[in-house]
C-alpha cells in the first residue's frame, strides 16, 4: 500500500475527482489503482475565497512488491508518497487459558472516564478479567442528575459533570483529537474501538473528528459491555476510601519499599488488589487527599483559569470561512487563539465547542464551575470557547512565605476559592456571574455596567446573573489574570473580526482544564513510591482530553499487563 499526503482539491469538487486526482499525482494508468482508501480529510482555509479540502489517501495498486518499489522509486523526491504505516492495534500479551485458576487478585481500574475505559477494554482484551471501580453510576442515569443540576440547580455530589460513567469527556464537545505524539498509532486503536461502538465512520478519517454528548452514551454503553462480555466487572456507586500499602524495610542491602495490596471502599468493603490503575479524573479531590495522607508521591503544577466567551456561531464561520461559511463539508467554524500579555502571562482559547453550549460543570456544593459542550450536529446558535490565563505553582502556593516546592494539593485550595467566590457572585444558587464583554473590556464599574443581554444570550442553565466579574474587593479571579484577559480580547479581535463584540458574554468561571497536579510515575507506568499503583489519565497529570486519555490507558494497561503476566508466570 502507498500514503499519497497533501492531495489538495477545491472546497466543491465532485465526488468522483479523487479517483483522477490520485493517478495524476502518483502517474499511472487509471487500471493500476485498484482501491482507495481516504485516511484523514482536513481543510485549508487560509485563502478564504479559495478554501481548499487536503486529502491523506492509503492507494492498492496493481502489481506485486517490485512494482511499487519501483514507482516508490520514481517518486523519490517526493515527500508526500510513501508507504502506508500499519496502524493496527496488536495487544503486547494474552494471558493463558488456565489464567483465571490462578488465586491472585485480579487487576482493578478506578474510576471509568475515558482512560479508564481503555485501560479496562485492553485489560480484558488480554484475559486479565479487571474489576472496575466507579463512584458514579452509569452514564444515563448519570445523565439524569447531571440534568437535575442544569435545569432545577439541585446537584448530585456522586453524580454530576465529572463523577460517573464516560468521565468529565461524557459531556464535552466529543473532540476525538489530540496533537500527543503518537509513533505507535493508538489513536487509530481508539477511533476504532469508538467506530465498532457505534461513532460515526468518518471520525476515522476527518482531520477534528467528534461525536458529541448523546452519541457518547450509547456508545459507552456498548464499550462497558464489551468489557464484561471479555470478564471485566463493573461496579457503579463504589468510592475509594484508602488504601493499604505494605511498608518493607531495609535489609540485607535490600532498600525499603512500599507496595499496594489493598483498597478500602465507602461502604466499607476491603478489597485485596495489587494491580491497580488511578484513572479517577482532574476532580476527584478527596481521593488525592487519601493518596496524599499515605504518603503517594505528588508534585504541584501549572494549569489555567478563565472564563467562557460566548459569540453568535455566525460570527465565527463568517470570520474563518468568508463566503464559503455554511458549506457542509466545513461545518461550524472553530478557533485556536493566543496572546502574550504586557504583564507575562499566557492567555489562550480553550476547549472550543462550535454550536455549542457552555455547561454547569461543578461537582462540589456551594461552587460554580463551567465547562463547554456541543451536540454531533453543532447547530447551537452560540460559539462557545474557554479564555483562560495559565498559572503555575508558585501563583497558587497557599503559604506565600514558605519556600521550596509547593505543597501538591495547593492547586485544588485555590480552585476551591475562585468557585466558591463564582458560587456568591452568581447568587448563591448555582447560577454564574457573567458580565458583557464590552464592559469587562472598558473597565466598567457600578451603574455603568449593563444590566441586561444583547444579541448574544447566555446558554449556560441554570442561569447567568450579569455582575461585575473585575469588581475590586470581589474580584472573581486574581486582577493580574482580569488584567492579562482584558489585554487579550482586541488581540483576539484582530485574528476574528467581532470576537471583541460589544455584547459577547464571558460567564465564570472556568478553574478545571487540567489536573492541578501530577503522580510521578517510573518507566514501568508505577507509581515512583507505590509499586503496584498505575496512575493514569488527565487526574494523574498525562493527558488532556478524551484521546490522549485513551491512549494513556491503553499504554498504562499494557505496562500492568506485562508486570501481571510476568508475574504469573514466576509463580510455581
Amino acid at each position: 500500500m502507498l500514503r499519497i499526503t497533501e492531495l489538495r482539491l477545491p472546497l466543491d469538487h465532485p465526488p468522483d475527482a479523487l479517483r483522477p486526482a490520485i493517478v495524476a499525482r502518483l502517474r499511472i494508468a487509471d487500471a493500476q489503482l485498484l482501491s482507495f482508501t481516504v485516511f484523514r480529510r482536513a481543510y485549508d482555509a487560509r485563502k478564504k475565497s479559495a478554501i481548499q479540502l487536503i486529502y491523506t489517501v492509503d492507494c492498492e495498486l496493481a502489481g506485486d512488491d517490485s512494482d511499487e518499489a519501483a514507482l516508490l522509486a520514481r517518486h523519490a523526491g517526493d515527500k508526500h508518497v510513501r508507504t502506508s504505516p500499519d496502524t493496527r492495534y496488536r495487544l503486547v500479551s494474552h494471558a493463558p487459558a488456565d489464567y483465571a485458576a490462578h488465586h491472585r487478585p485480579r487487576p482493578v481500574v478506578i474510576g471509568f472516564g475515558p482512560c479508564g475505559i481503555f485501560a479496562a477494554l485492553v485489560l480484558a482484551q488480554m484475559g486479565l478479567r479487571p474489576i472496575v471501580l466507579e463512584r458514579g453510576k452509569a452514564v444515563r442515569e448519570r445523565t439524569q442528575d447531571t440534568w437535575g443540576l442544569w435545569r432545577r440547580g439541585v446537584l448530585d455530589p456522586e453524580s454530576n459533570v465529572q463523577f460517573g460513567e464516560g468521565g468529565a469527556g461524557t459531556f464535552s464537545d466529543g473532540k476525538l483529537w489530540s496533537q500527543i505524539s503518537d509513533p505507535r498509532h493508538l489513536t487509530r486503536k481508539v477511533l476504532t474501538e469508538f467506530v465498532a461502538a457505534g461513532a460515526p465512520e468518518e471520525v476515522l478519517y476527518v482531520a477534528k473528528p467528534h461525536i458529541g454528548t448523546f452519541r457518547l452514551v450509547g456508545m459507552v454503553e456498548k464499550l462497558r459491555a464489551d468489557i464484561v462480555a471479555l470478564g471485566g466487572e463493573i461496579r457503579f456507586g463504589q468510592r475509594v476510601t484508602d488504601l493499604h500499602i505494605e511498608e518493607r524495610p531495609s535489609s540485607a542491602g535490600r532498600p525499603a519499599s512500599r507496595r499496594l495490596r489493598g483498597l478500602v471502599l465507602a461502604d466499607g468493603e476491603q478489597l485485596n488488589a495489587d494491580h491497580v490503575v488511578l484513572a479517577v479524573g482532574h476532580s476527584a479531590r478527596d481521593t488525592f487527599e487519601v493518596l496524599h495522607q499515605r504518603g503517594v508521591a505528588m508534585q504541584a503544577k501549572p494549569f489555567s483559569v478563565g472564563f467562557r466567551i460566548e459569540h453568535p456561531q455566525s460570527l465565527i464561520d463568517r470570520a474563518r470561512f468568508g463566503p464559503s461559511a455554511g458549506h457542509p463539508m466545513l461545518g461550524a467554524a472553530d478557533y485556536k487563539l493566543v496572546h502574550h500579555a504586557r504583564n507575562g502571562r499566557s492567555v489562550y482559547s480553550f476547549c472550543m465547542c462550535p454550536g455549542g453550549t457552555v455547561v454547569a460543570a461543578t461537582s462540589a456544593v456551594g461552587h460554580v464551575v463551567t465547562n463547554g459542550m456541543s451536540q454531533y450536529s453543532r447547530n447551537e446558535r452560540n460559539a462557545n470557547a474557554g479564555i483562560v490565563v495559565g498559572i503555575t505553582p508558585d501563583d497558587y502556593r497557599q503559604d506565600r512565605q514558605a519556600t521550596g516546592p509547593v505543597p501538591p494539593l495547593d492547586g485544588i485550595a485555590y480552585q476551591r476559592h475562585w468557585e466558591q467566590r463564582a458560587y456568591v457572585l452568581g447568587g448563591e444558587n448555582y447560577h454564574a456571574p457573567g458580565q458583557l464583554v464590552g464592559d469587562f473590556v472598558a473597565g466598567r464599574h457600578g451603574d455603568a455596567l449593563a444590566r441586561e443581554f444583547g444579541r448574544v444570550l447566555p446558554s449556560y442553565t441554570p442561569g447567568v446573573r450579569l455582575t461585575d466579574l473585575a469588581e475590586p474587593g470581589r474580584e472573581s479571579l486574581p486582577l493580574d489574570l482580569l488584567a492579562a484577559i482584558r489585554e487579550a480580547i482586541p488581540a483576539f479581535e484582530r485574528q476574528i473580526p467581532g470576537f471583541a463584540m460589544a455584547d459577547a458574554v464571558f460567564t465564570g468561571v472556568e478553574t478545571r482544564t487540567s489536573s492541578p497536579l501530577r503522580i510521578p510515575r517510573g518507566v514501568d507506568m508505577q507509581c515512583t513510591n507505590v509499586a503496584g499503583l498505575y496512575p493514569a489519565g488527565e487526574g494523574a497529570g498525562y493527558a488532556g482530553g478524551i484521546m490522549s486519555a485513551g491512549v494513556d490507558g491503553i499504554e498504562v494497561a499494557e505496562a500492568l499487563g506485562l508486570s501481571l503476566l510476568a508475574s504469573c508466570s514466576s509463580t510455581p
